[in-house]
């Protein structure tokens, strides 16, 4: 179970149910826990918020004091930044990035581009020559370097990611970025991204070998890197959101690694685990149904608007908000067992929000809260499937800017 806060918990039951399901975002805790974060990182480590986790501009806008740069990961991220009216930079990352994507970063002139293949590094100098031609754009690649043995097994968490140049051909991107070959581009850095999932300790102990990586990287070279961007995979724990990522801890070990590399920038880019636990998707049961093994409460929406349960990462954290009186005549339906499955309104084993959730006395016409919807959820309902209805957006904030809805 998991509480929210009394301003969301009154927003929700001020709905109708016409107006359910509805994401709630609690833009005070958000700003809040995002001071916390940058007060953790030391100086010489800047912050930048991965759009894809939650491009909704009240986010974007609520992120803005706190970060140092915004990291797209396509031309929609791009226009949902434009419109939060945010003066940051943007940093343009993501795979299998399209001429068009990259011409339109260029346009908007975005300060960095991470660069995730051969073909796109050639693609990336071509379009600078015609689209950036009076500046020289900064080049990050990214490399897909091993994950050091053992080290995200060590408590069951964190899993690696596989995409990146080959550090085999390191020595040959590095020469492609200086011999003068492309003189637009210019080679600021590394880019690794190498663990989802990651704990304070490991993601330090990852963050190290990417540096330590980099510097033999120069070294070797006799080039004259600046940054590195070790990316984000900070973890959030959906079975016990009390557990958080240890920001202090891990700044802490940052600032030693930067003290260490005094020629280096460091960067991070954290999404889920800077807006998760502001958000949260209200929904109203339907139904309770007894079937011979399992009772089965059945909300609005489902796994469509809340993806989390559907992609592996374990059941969504919930809490009952009760309704009366019942305003029908015919009997409300009630779960009887001690646990129940709750669904969403479709009839696939995907659409699961919650397995034997502790549900006793859930009753049709209850709210139900999922909290850690801050990230990584659905604007849009499948639209083969017309029962999903649209969610409703509430944006509530801290008495300076109000409280917003659409």
């Amino acid at each position: 179970m998991i509480t929210p806060p009394r301003a969301v918990r009154d927003r929700i039951l001020s709905l109708s149910p016409t107006e359910l399901p509805a994401f709630v975002y609690d833009l005070a805790g958000l700003r809040v826990h995002a001071a916390s974060v940058r007060a953790a990182l030391p100086d010489r480590v800047e912050l930048y918020y991965a759009v894809q986790a939650n491009g909704e501009p009240e986010i974007l806008a609520g992120l803005g004091p706190f970060v140092d740069g915004y990291k797209v990961s396509s031309d929609v991220e791009l226009a949902q930044v434009a419109e939060a009216s945010v003066a940051r930079p943007r940093a343009f990352g993501g795979t299998e990035k399209s001429p068009t994507e990259l011409a339109d970063a260029l346009e908007r002139g975005v300060t960095r581009f991470q660069v995730e293949s051969e073909y796109e590094l050639y693609m990336l100098a071509g379009l600078a020559q015609r689209h950036a031609p009076d500046r020289r754009v900064a080049v990050l690649p990214r490399f897909g370097l091993p994950v050091p043995r053992g080290l995200l097994a060590a408590d069951g968490t964190g899993y690696a990611t596989a995409a990146g140049l080959d550090p085999a051909r390191a020595d040959t991107i590095v020469g492609l970025l200086t011999d003068g070959s492309y003189p637009n581009l210019e080679l600021r850095g590394v880019h690794a991204h190498l663990a989802d999932g990651v704990r304070a300790g490991e993601h330090l102990a990852l963050a190290g070998s990417v540096v330590a990586w980099t510097a033999e990287l120069a070294a070797r070279n006799g080039v004259r890197l600046t940054e590195v961007d070790i990316g984000g995979g900070m973890a959030v724990d959906y079975d016990h959101p009390e557990r958080r990522f240890d920001w202090r801890a891990y700044g802490e070990g940052l600032a030693r690694l930067t003290a260490a590399h005094p020629e280096l920038t460091l960067r991070i880019e954290p999404g889920r685990a800077l807006t998760a636990y502001c958000g949260w998707y209200a929904s109203e049961v339907l139904d309770v149904e007894h079937g011979a093994g399992e009772d089965v409460a059945v909300v609005r929406g489902g796994a469509v608007h809340l993806r989390t349960p559907a992609a592996g990462r374990g059941d969504q954290p919930w809490s009952v908000l009760e309704v009366e009186p019942w305003p029908y005549s015919w009997p409300r339906p009630e779960v009887r067992r001690e646990h129940a499955t709750l669904t969403g309104q479709l009839s696939t084993p995907k659409d699961i929000l919650v397995r034997a959730a502790r549900a006793r006395g859930l009753r049709a016409g209850d709210r139900v809260v999922f909290g850690l919807a801050g990230a990584y959820t659905s604007s849009a309902p499948h639209r083969a499937h017309a029962r999903y209805p649209e969610p409703r957006f509430h944006f509530l904030g801290d008495g300076a800017q109000g409280d917003r809805s659409r």
